[in-house]
């Protein structure tokens, strides 16, 4: 293998590694913005739109982990105690794991799906924002699918259409159709969706807000 292959064959790993470091970055980042919003009761909604949130699943589960990160942070302050210095990393490590937890529970809470005069915002936490506007969509209706195994988030059916899930604790009750295949920005990159598929804790309002915008 030439030397030119090898620089090749590092450049797309170089690429995915950096990805990963930036996705991580905006992750940390977002979650303190996530905290801010929840303290100030400042969640991410558009003006003039309602918000319609999807962490009844999976809240008490993060609660749960918030706890125990607490928990956990306490009791290996008093075992390594005699040690300062192993004990002031500890602590740090332990803070920063409390943090990143209430960011993702908050980055949950503070980013809602919404839909408004502009049109509809799919979101999945902080790292999932997608704007629609009205003349891309096409329908919405409720529409159950719950899944156990862990399958993947994009789909493609026997006519081609690609379908992004936006899964909570393996189910959706929500169907989006576009009008045609439009691009979307995902944590991974660009994908082009014809469907959406998501979960909203209340359903019902998600499409009586709909019908009040597009009839």
């Amino acid at each position: 293998m030439t030397a030119t292959a090898v620089a090749r064959g590092r450049r797309p790993l170089a690429r995915r590694v950096g990805r990963l470091l930036r996705r991580a970055l905006m992750m940390e980042l977002h979650g303190y913005q996530s905290i801010y919003r929840f303290v100030f009761r400042r969640p991410r909604v558009p003006t003039g739109a309602a918000a319609f949130g999807y962490h009844q699943p999976v809240l008490a589960i993060l609660i749960v982990f918030v706890v125990i990160s607490a928990v956990e942070l306490v009791v290996v302050d008093i075992i390594v105690r005699p040690w300062p210095v192993v004990r002031v990393s500890f602590i740090v490590l332990g803070l920063w794991g409390l943090v990143f937890m209430l960011g993702l529970l908050f980055g949950i809470l503070t980013r809602p799906h919404s839909v408004g005069p502009d049109g509809i915002r799919v979101r999945s936490g902080t790292e999932t924002d997608i704007a629609l506007p009205w003349t891309v969509v096409y329908s919405v209706a409720r529409r159950r699918l719950t899944v156990q195994d862990r399958q993947p988030k994009l789909s493609t059916d026997d006519n081609g259409e690609v379908t992004l899930h936006l899964r909570i604790q393996h189910e959706t009750n929500l169907e989006l159709r576009l009008e045609q295949p439009t691009d979307v920005q995902l944590p991974h990159g660009t994908e082009t969706v014809s469907k959406i598929n998501l979960y909203a804790d209340d359903p019902k309002g998600f499409l009586a807000e709909v019908r009040r915008h597009i009839g």
